[in-house]
């Protein structure tokens, strides 16, 4: 059980970045309103290409739809 908990910690205070849409920056740990955050993110670099991020995983996402149509 010592493994679990530990585990459990880490996960706790793991660095999470988030890219602000109202102030066009990446925070790290939730600063803002949800209503403003986009993420999170693992790196700082994923936080600053959030936008073009969620444009491929939507294009994904649609394009899993038109499969299941199918």
């Amino acid at each position: 059980m010592k493994r679990k908990r530990s585990k459990q910690i880490s996960e706790e205070h793991k660095t999470e970045y988030w890219f602000n849409t109202k102030t066009m920056s990446v925070e790290v740990g939730k600063q803002a309103l949800a209503l403003y955050r986009i993420g999170p993110f693992e790196t700082r670099e994923d936080a600053e290409n959030a936008f073009e991020i969620l444009k491929s995983r939507s294009k994904t996402w649609s394009e899993e739809d038109e499969q299941d149509k199918d």
